[in-house]
């Protein structure tokens, strides 16, 4: 029997690295938001929402029944994590050309949620582990009954085919959504080319890297290999009625804006500066500089960028939101007040753009714009709350004049916005019923918070 099991233990390790494989799998396809950084940019938003909603009429929802949502990760990646939100990656911001590019990705992310993907990867997963169980117990038996060969023979095989059962069910989910995403975007009027240029891109990142593309190396792959799914949707795009209609002039000059806005805040700013020299004077590259020498410590260079997007059109919030951020990050918050104001103003109250606002008010150190800043910070809560930065800054407000109570459930709802937070949010929550009327709204929403934290509290101690 020692000598039996010697024999399975190289197996058995083979075997725990293949469940290891397989749960690591299904961990990428429904990866918590909250694992990732989140950026949140007020014109970056409104450019995805007016991006995907065509799609997402096209796919029978209402228009924002999805949000897509960017992670500050340079990969050339986008998933769909269990419900109806998108997540781009700052990467593949960067390596497409083009707003149709983006479109035909979130297409086919969009095929995703609607044939429930993210929630059915768990029935591939389950499968697939089902044979590499199944496979344990006939090796096992076939070594206890004196066949060790045999029985490693099974369990190697079992554990080939639970992999393969896994990887193509994740190849036939990849091509359900090609043909959903081609599907929405005729539907929308929007070309196909796009989706092809950002496949074609995806391959020659492939021949790159030196992947194989025969089909001897299919079976090993989580998707289609891509010049098969380039292939397949070229046949599909060329034929139809939007294949030849020009792209959103509107959607790309955003697209183009945003991009360089993205490669100023997240790449080196000496490379940003070599990509977008100052003899290129057109609005992304005044924005993309503008980044690069604000986080490069260089305001006044930074600011000289903005003045010059403002003479092109002084009524753009965004263009006056990134100077008073600038005039803010500073040091010179009473300076970053009137561009702010006009800012949330003509952008009729965009609570990033408020939030920012409300820092500033507070930025003064002025207890006179205490009470504006309240104002302003609960006008974007209410419309939108998953905003940590805009709770911990109405925290400050509420603390400040005294109010504990609302300070914490301030802190509650900062805590339980962020990952791993759960214990915070616990003790905040209970600290805030403590001092509100029971019964109240206010403590209506600590006692959802409490219980919510509560149970994150206790599954993670069973964990453990």
């Amino acid at each position: 029997m020692i000598a039996r099991s010697q024999q399975a233990a190289p197996v058995l390790r083979h075997l725990t690295r293949l469940l290891l494989t397989l749960l690591a799998m299904v961990a990428v396809a429904t990866r918590p938001a909250m694992a990732q950084s989140i950026l949140r940019d007020a014109e970056t938003e409104a450019l995805f929402r007016d991006m995907m909603d065509p799609l997402t009429v096209a796919a029978g929802l209402q228009p924002g029944q999805v949000r897509v949502h960017l992670l500050g990760d340079p990969s050339i990646n986008a998933f769909v994590a269990g419900s109806q939100d998108v997540y781009v990656f700052a990467g593949l911001i960067e390596a497409a050309d083009t707003a149709e590019e983006v479109q035909g990705v979130l297409a086919h992310e969009l095929g995703h949620i609607m044939g429930g993907h993210a929630i059915r990867i768990n029935d591939g997963a389950k499968a697939a582990t089902g044979i590499s169980i199944l496979s344990l117990l006939l090796g096992a038996a076939a070594i206890a009954a004196g066949g060790g060969e045999a029985g490693m023979g099974i369990m190697m095989a079992g554990q080939q085919a639970a992999l393969g059962k896994f990887l193509a069910f994740s190849r036939v989910q990849e091509s359900t959504a090609d043909a959903a995403g081609a599907q929405y975007l005729s539907a929308a009027g929007i070309s196909g080319r796009g989706s092809l240029a950002f496949f074609k891109k995806l391959q020659n990142l492939e021949f790159r890297y030196a992947v194989k593309q025969d089909d001897d190396q299919a079976y090993g792959r989580t998707h289609p290999m891509s010049g098969d799914r380039i292939q397949t949707l070229r046949e599909v795009y060329v034929v139809d009625p939007a294949w030849e209609k020009p792209a959103d002039p509107d959607i790309e000059r955003r697209f183009q804006r945003v991009k360089a806005k993205l490669s100023g805040y997240m790449t080196d700013p000496d490379r940003t500066l070599r990509k977008y020299p100052e003899s290129n004077t057109s609005i992304p590259a005044r924005y993309a500089r503008a980044y690069a020498w604000h986080r490069s410590a260089y305001p006044q260079n930074a600011l000289a960028e903005v003045k010059a997007l403002l003479a092109t059109d002084p009524d753009d919030p965004y263009f006056l939101e990134l100077e008073g951020q600038i005039l803010l990050e500073s040091g010179r918050p009473d300076e970053a007040l009137p561009p702010l104001r006009e800012a949330v103003a003509k952008s009729r109250s965009q609570p990033l753009i408020a939030a920012t606002l409300g820092h500033a008010l507070i930025a003064t150190e002025d207890p006179a714009n205490f009470v504006e800043a309240e104002k302003v910070l609960r006008t974007a809560v209410a419309l939108d709350n998953q905003n940590p930065f805009a709770w911990y800054q109405l925290g400050i407000v509420y603390a400040n004049k005294g109010d504990q109570a609302r300070a914490a459930l301030a802190s509650a709802e900062r805590y339980n916005l962020q990952g791993g937070q759960a214990a915070l949010a616990l003790r905040n929550a209970e600290m805030a019923m403590q001092g509100l009327s029971q019964g109240s709204p206010d403590w209506i929403r600590a006692q959802d918070i409490s219980l919510v934290a509560r149970a994150e509290v206790e599954r993670g101690r069973k964990r453990r």
